[in-house]
C-alpha cells in the first residue's frame, strides 16, 4: 500500500493539482516510439496516471521490453508492448483514445528541428497511415520534430484516407510553456507552479512566441525581457548543447508531452475548463495563410472545443508574431509538399 501510494504522489508532483480517476472509466493509450528517449520517461509518466487504464507501446525494437519493465510498477493499468510488425502496430493502435507519437530521431548539436525534416517526416507518416487505418478516431499528440511541419504531415494524410478530424490532432507545444513559466521564476525568484506564460506561434526558434505582456510580470522590457524571450526560444539548444551529441530534452519533453494527455483524459471524461497550449487546425491567421498555429485551447471530450484569441498585444510581442507566422507558412507547407511528392 505504502509503494502504491508513494508511485501516486511522486506522479503527483509533476503539476500543482492532483490526479484522479474513476476506476469504472476505461482509456487506452498508445505511445509510437515508447523505447526511445521521449517514449520511456514518457510511458513511465503514463503508468502513473490513474486516468490511463491500458498503456500500449509500441516501437522499432525494445517495445516489449519497456512495457515488461513497466508492468512491474504496482498501479492498476496494465501495459502491453507489442512486436514491430504492421499487425503489432495496428493492435496498439486499436481501441485507443489517445496515441502519441514521439518516435524520429534526436537532435544533435548544430541541428535545428528542420534538420531533422527528412528522416522523421518519413516515419510520422509511415505511423499516421496506421492511426488512420486502426483508430481514426483517436486524439493525436504528435510530439516527433519538426512539429511544425510534422503536424501537417499526419492531417494530410488524414484528408487522403478521409478521416480528417481537425479537433483530434495536436502538436505538442506544452514544453515551452513548462520552460516559459520555470524561466521567468529564474528571473523572478518566484514559485514556477504559480507562474503561467502563454506561448502562441509554432515549436522551434523564433516561431515561438512567449506573451509576457499576458504573464504575472507584464512590465518585464529591455534586456532582461529580451533574454527570457531568447532563452525560451532556443531552450532546445541548450540541452542538446549540454548533453554534448548525446541527446536532447526527453526528459523534459516526457513531462510536457505527459501533462498535455493527462489534460486531454481529464476533458475527456467531463472536466470543464481545462485549457492547454497545442499546434492545431487554427482559424486565427489562416487569412494569412497559416493553417495551423500554437495558442491557447479549450479542451472538450471530442478534442478542441474553442480556440482563444492570441488577444491584443504590445509593438513588440506584434513583431516577434510576424515574424512567426512568415516562419509557420514555410514550415507548414514543407510537411504538405512532403506527403504531396511522398505519398
Amino acid at each position: 500500500m505504502f509503494a502504491a501510494r508513494a508511485a501516486r504522489q511522486t506522479f503527483g508532483l509533476f503539476q500543482k493539482r492532483a490526479f484522479s480517476a474513476s476506476s469504472s472509466q476505461l482509456s487506452k493509450v498508445a505511445v509510437l516510439g515508447a523505447a526511445g528517449g521521449i517514449g520511456q520517461p514518457l510511458s513511465l509518466l503514463l503508468k502513473l496516471n490513474p486516468h490511463v487504464t491500458e498503456l500500449a507501446l509500441y516501437d522499432i525494437r525494445g517495445g516489449p521490453g519497456v512495457a515488461a519493465d513497466l508492468s512491474h510498477i504496482n498501479t492498476n493499468s496494465t501495459v502491453t508492448g507489442y512486436e514491430p510488425t504492421p499487425t503489432g502496430l495496428s493492435e496498439a493502435l486499436k481501441g485507443s483514445e489517445i496515441v502519441l507519437i514521439p518516435a524520429g530521431v534526436p537532435r544533435k548539436p548544430g541541428m535545428t528541428r528542420d534538420d531533422l525534416f527528412n528522416t522523421n517526416a518519413s516515419i510520422v507518416r509511415d505511423l499516421a497511415k496506421a492511426v488512420a487505418d486502426a483508430s481514426p478516431e483517436a486524439k493525436i499528440l504528435v510530439i516527433s520534430n519538426p512539429v511544425n511541419s510534422t503536424v501537417p504531415i499526419v492531417s494530410e494524410v488524414f484528408k487522403s484516407k478521409g478521416v480528417y478530424n481537425p479537433k483530434r490532432l495536436f502538436g505538442v507545444t506544452t514544453l515551452d510553456v513548462v520552460r516559459a513559466s520555470r524561466f521567468i521564476s529564474q528571473v523572478k525568484g518566484t514559485d514556477p507552479a504559480n507562474e503561467a506564460v502563454p506561448v502562441v506561434g509554432g515549436h522551434s526558434g523564433v516561431t515561438i512566441v512567449p506573451l509576457l505582456s499576458q504573464s504575472n510580470h507584464p512590465s518585464l522590457d529591455g534586456e532582461a525581457r529580451d533574454k527570457l524571450v531568447h532563452r525560451i526560444q532556443f531552450g532546445g539548444d541548450e540541452v542538446v548543447k549540454a548533453k554534448d551529441g548525446a541527446g536532447s530534452a526527453t526528459l523534459s519533453m516526457a513531462f510536457a508531452g505527459a501533462r498535455f494527455a493527462e489534460s486531454l483524459l481529464k476533458a475527456a471524461k467531463g472536466e470543464k475548463g481545462v485549457v492547454e497550449p497545442t499546434f492545431v487546425d487554427s482559424p486565427l491567421y489562416k487569412d494569412q495563410g497559416v493553417e495551423f498555429f500554437a495558442s491557447r485551447v479549450e479542451l472538450g471530450p471530442n478534442g478542441v472545443e474553442k480556440i482563444l484569441d492570441v488577444g491584443k498585444l504590445p509593438e513588440y510581442e506584434e513583431k516577434l508574431l510576424e515574424a512567426s507566422l512568415d516562419g509557420l507558412k514555410k514550415n507548414i507547407q514543407k510537411g504538405i509538399d512532403f506527403v504531396k511528392a511522398n505519398p
